[in-house]
């Protein structure tokens, strides 16, 4: 059985402009059935990296924010914090980059809270029970949220190729440890030349694996389980991240976090993908490159696998001149990007299988 994906192009006119379609699409995509009176409501987003300039722009978030509202709800604005060393590191930087950004309650009539707490550590585990996890750390303000509405801004990746809506929740939804894990191989390592043997990293280690051996800090990766505790305290940025891994495996992990995060959300999820500056490179990056397609509208859908293969789709339609390949986003990772949606499939969230239905003209 399909799954019914709502579209509408970013052109317009006179009443049908783009926050126009947006609220049409809100209308179209049964949202409103969604989100009861006084439910507080996450829309988990992006809110980009400072520097990065095609990060969803809080116009296109402010109508969904009304539109909520309206129907009762108490929205606001989220995401979870990162673990590379960022402005988005901890929930005070990161409220200063979204604020940079354009993102207030004056601009889209929505707060922004931080779902992961001041350094990522507040979340709620999830029992899955699943091939990869039989518990996941849900970021507590995403879990205790009444109802979600999450607003993706797909883009390419270099490791799954395609970062989408499963991306977007896997990676965004998750705590510090999740992030970690998404990496088969991930492991904290000290560049000594900058440590200052401060010791904030051994204090903070909850399982003991840092210590001081001839004054240098040294890391028992036997004994280290990658929560990444050590890369947000340091002061001096000393500790870094070695991100290898296989990715077809971190896809059915993203999956896995997913499914982890909607769990107690049945029936009260609504998916965006807000396909405007589609970069080969995501929003995590201190810059933006070139789109690689044209700007191609808007996607609303209750069925997140569903919503992600209709954007691959629209995408790889577009005429691109810098590429003969059919399949932009297997040539970005050089592997597949959409073991994600398969994965997903087979867990329960939704079908690849869609029906295309355009809103407005």
């Amino acid at each position: 059985m399909s799954s019914k994906v709502f579209f509408a192009t970013t052109g317009g006119h006179v009443k049908q402009g783009p926050v126009d379609k947006i609220r049409m699409l809100f209308e179209a995509a049964g949202f409103k059935d969604i989100v009861s009176e006084r439910d507080l409501v996450a829309l988990k987003m992006h809110f980009g990296e400072r520097g990065n300039t095609t990060f969803v722009s809080p116009a296109y978030v402010r109508p969904i924010v009304e539109e909520i509202v309206s129907c009762g709800g108490r929205p606001f604005l989220t995401d979870t914090g990162c673990l590379y060393f960022s402005g988005r590191a901890n929930a005070v930087g990161h409220l200063l980059v979204a604020a940079e950004h354009g993102f207030s309650p004056e601009t889209t009539l929505a707060p922004v809270l931080i779902a992961d707490g001041l350094r990522g550590s507040d979340v709620t585990p999830v029992e899955v029970g699943l091939k990869h996890f039989d518990t996941v750390d849900v970021a507590a303000g995403i879990h205790d949220a009444n109802s979600l509405m999450v607003i993706t801004h797909p883009t390419g990746h270099g490791l799954t190729g395609f970062a989408g809506t499963i991306k977007n929740i896997g990676m965004g939804a998750g705590g510090r440890y999740m992030k970690m894990n998404i990496h088969a191989q991930v492991r904290p390592s000290v560049d000594n030349e900058k440590c200052d043997l401060c010791e904030t990293c051994l204090e903070n280690c909850p399982t003991g694996a840092i210590s001081v051996v001839d004054g240098e800090i040294k890391i028992d990766n036997d004994v280290c389980f990658g929560c990444g505790e050590c890369l947000a305290m340091c002061p001096s940025r000393a500790i870094t991240v070695n991100w290898v891994g296989d990715p077809l495996v971190a896809q059915e992990k993203l999956a896995e976090i997913t499914y982890a995060a909607l769990k107690n959300k049945s029936g009260r999820v609504g998916f965006w993908c807000i396909l405007i500056n589609i970069t080969p490179s995501c929003d995590c990056w201190n810059f933006s490159t070139t789109p690689m397609v044209g700007d191609i509208g808007f996607l609303a859908s209750l069925d997140p696998i569903a919503i992600d293969q209709a954007t691959v789709d629209l995408i790889n339609r577009q005429t691109c001149p810098d590429s003969t390949t059919p399949d932009r986003f297997r040539a970005l990772a050089n592997s597949r990007w959409d073991r994600q949606l398969e994965y997903g499939e087979e867990l329960g969230l939704g079908t690849r299988d869609y029906e295309l239905v355009q809103v407005g003209d």
